[in-house]
């Protein structure tokens, strides 16, 4: 089953009603019940971390002696929610008349349907409210929710009028740079520049822009992640590139995953050595980045200086994978002629074909991945290790011919 939101006045029951049948779900094993285990469940028995948990198969699952109180735990968690305590609390305090928590999930959907005249409606009735924060375990106050990231999952949207919604709270007197009370340090602007939902509505850049002229702090919250080098860490190119033109400081790592090949050879001596002023570990990342987004000549410079072609590998996708996800010829073939591994795994278990065969699936539709495909397997790929059939006319015909059954 797939949860569906309850709206926010909804009551206990409800919710409760919701938790039985995530309960039915799990124990009949349908795999969306199990996925919001995955994602949401606390360890269960044997199992000390959430990290182990998300290693756990479907039949682990499936087998797991689930209760009610864990699924109530699961839908509270997807709610928002540190446990289902906090969900009772929550609900107390919005069915109460003339509740403020009521009105500020009101104003939430307001912000996040691009309602401009019910939103106008109730800073008017209660200017306090641009600076209220949500019950949820994030805290997050209004404006976050411009940045369609961090706060509950199925709130996270981009009305195509984002730039009026979010020009109006900062003029009633959001704080540009609040970061929420859990799950990081990230400001509106860094929600924004890792979101996929802003990028998809059309909206990121000119979002950032009103942000940044607002006096948004380009490099993020004191002690928080760096704006750049978390986009391109989110698959954002188009934010990284739009926040170096802006002025963002660009280490190795953000110079290489923009495509700066000038900057890049700058944080090296002469004599090939890096300076002070950057780490291997940088120089690994912006590997990473480059081969993600293409950047062809700035991925080849660190394997001049001693990078591992299957630098990656630790962190689960070696830039052969990224590449061949990415729709990137050049950088594919330019990582074969360097001796990149084709049979390393990734996270999930896939090769660099069976990478390149999931994303036909699941990737771009508009990218052309046959000759990638071809190239792979030319150079050796192993056909067994393919997703197929694709779906793709041309793809499957081409890995028949190499024999896939």
């Amino acid at each position: 089953m797939d949860l569906t939101p309850l709206p926010f006045c909804a009551s206990l029951d409800q919710y409760q009603n919701q938790a039985k049948d995530l309960l039915k779900a799990i124990g009949s094993g349908d795999p969306e019940a199990v996925q919001c285990i995955k994602q949401y469940h606390p360890p269960l028995p044997g199992r000390a971390n959430s990290t182990e948990r998300d290693k756990l198969s479907d039949s682990e699952i499936r087998s797991a002696k689930v209760c009610l109180a864990d699924a109530q735990f699961v839908v509270a968690r997807w709610y928002g929610f540190e446990n289902w305590s906090k969900l009772a609390e929550f609900v107390a305090a919005v069915i109460r008349q003339g509740s403020a928590v009521a009105q500020f999930e009101s104003a939430v959907e307001a912000v996040i349907t691009g309602d401009m005249a019910t939103l106008e409606s109730f800073l008017r009735e209660n200017p306090e409210l641009v600076q209220a924060r949500s019950m949820r375990e994030h805290g997050a106050p209004l404006l976050l929710y411009v940045g369609a990231n961090l706060v509950e999952g199925y709130r996270q949207k981009s009305p195509k009028n984002s730039v009026e919604v979010a020009t109006m709270l900062l003029k009633a007197g959001a704080e540009v740079d609040a970061v929420p009370k859990a799950g990081g340090f990230g400001t509106t602007l860094g929600q924004v520049a890792t979101s996929v939902h802003t990028a998809r509505a059309g909206v990121q850049i000119a979002l950032m822009e009103t942000l940044l002229d607002h006096g948004a702090a380009i490099e993020g919250a004191p002690g928080g992640y760096q704006t750049l080098t978390a986009a391109l860490a989110n698959g954002r190119p188009q934010a990284a590139e739009f926040l170096a033109q802006r002025g963002a400081r660009l280490d190795l790592e953000g110079a290489a995953g923009v495509g700066r090949l000038d900057l890049v050879q700058s944080f090296f001596h002469e004599d090939g050595n890096l300076k002070a002023n950057a780490t291997r570990e940088q120089m690994e990342s912006g590997f990473i980045h480059a081969c993600l987004y293409g950047r062809t000549s700035v991925a080849e410079f660190p394997l001049d200086k001693g990078v591992d072609p299957a630098a990656g590998a630790n962190v689960g996708q070696t830039g052969l994978h990224l590449a061949a996800h990415g729709g990137h010829l050049d950088t594919v073939k330019m990582l074969l002629q360097r001796k990149a591994p084709l049979e390393v795994p990734n996270i999930y278990g896939g090769t660099v074909l069976g990478q390149a065969t999931w994303s036909v699936m699941n990737g771009d539709p508009g990218t052309d991945y046959v000759p990638i495909i071809e190239v792979l397997l030319d150079a050796g790929a192993k056909v067994e290790a393919a997703n197929y059939p694709t779906g793709n006319e041309h793809v499957d015909e081409l890995l028949r011919r190499h024999g896939a059954k």
